[in-house]
């Protein structure tokens, strides 16, 4: 654990799977402040949190937002075959089951819930997403792989052929099903990235269902917009980033704030009510 460097808060945690996995997990929080909600990472291929997503977890977390993250199966610190997929469907539980078991948490309850994906990670939120429409309140992707463009890998040898089958039918899915998207999101993606397809991007901008959507393409920077680009790059990505979150966090305060309210004022309508037509004269 990190007691706190500036003003960070970083833990590390192992956790058992309901699949009897071993998974590493990871959190970056604000060391003197209560979150201002929560963010929750998910890789690319072959990629991990604690390093390749290290900075994005500082950053947000800078910006007072309690992060989390997980290593796939196969990826980073947790148990697999390394850089092996057997199961998209199973990569997409343990999330799901980690995460959801972060907002359960009586200290998160009532924190808004927004998940960040790159490339590959971007399929793991809008598969997320799909699996649970109205749990997440917004989500940041990435440079998604909503289709593959060239070669998605960053690791050494080539990927196995059930991972690569995965991938493939994922992105296709993913593709197929654009319109299904509903959640507010933000999508950044380089405009030369050769990657994944920044088109596709647009076309999710397009074509989902989302009445809170945001694109911004960033013409002559690639696929690591958040870590293969000049630093004045990298902070005008978060920048947008941050922004985008400030601003959906606040109009979900608001309306937390407003629903006791609005419960207390239908309460006191009840009885105001009550009083004027008492039952008996009914």
């Amino acid at each position: 654990m990190d007691p706190g460097v500036d003003g960070i808060i970083y833990k590390e945690e192992f956790i058992n799977s309901s699949r009897g996995l071993t998974l590493f997990t990871c959190r970056w929080l604000p060391e003197k402040k209560e979150p201002k909600a929560l963010v929750f990472l998910c890789h690319g291929y072959a990629m991990e949190c604690s390093i390749s997503m290290r900075d994005t977890g500082t950053r947000l977390a800078k910006a007072g937002y309690a992060v989390h993250g997980i290593d796939y199966e196969g990826h980073g610190k947790s148990s697999g075959l390394q850089g092996y997929i057997p199961s998209f469907k199973n990569l997409v539980d343990d999330c799901s089951e980690h995460f959801t078991s972060v907002c359960e948490r009586s200290e998160n309850k009532k924190k808004a819930r927004y998940l960040l994906g790159e490339s590959m990670g971007g399929a793991v939120v809008l598969l997320l997403h799909r699996r649970e429409p109205p749990y997440w309140n917004g989500a940041v992707l990435v440079a998604p792989m909503c289709k593959i463009r060239s070669n998605p890998y960053c690791y050494k040898g080539r990927p196995r052929l059930k991972t690569a089958h995965e991938v493939l039918m994922v992105s296709l899915d993913i593709e197929k099903n654009l319109s299904q998207v509903s959640l507010p999101f933000l999508v950044v993606h380089g405009g030369d990235d050769i990657v994944t397809d920044p088109s596709v991007s647009r076309l999710l901008y397009e074509t989902a269902s989302s009445e809170d959507k945001t694109l911004k393409l960033y013409p002559g920077m690639w696929h690591a917009l958040t870590s293969g680009e000049p630093p004045a790059n990298i902070d005008l990505v978060f920048a947008d980033i941050v922004a985008w979150l400030d601003g959906r966090t606040a109009t979900e305060g608001s309306r937390s704030e407003m629903e006791p309210k609005s419960k207390h004022d239908e309460q006191q309508l009840f009885h105001a009510q009550a009083k004027q037509f008492p039952i008996g004269s009914l």
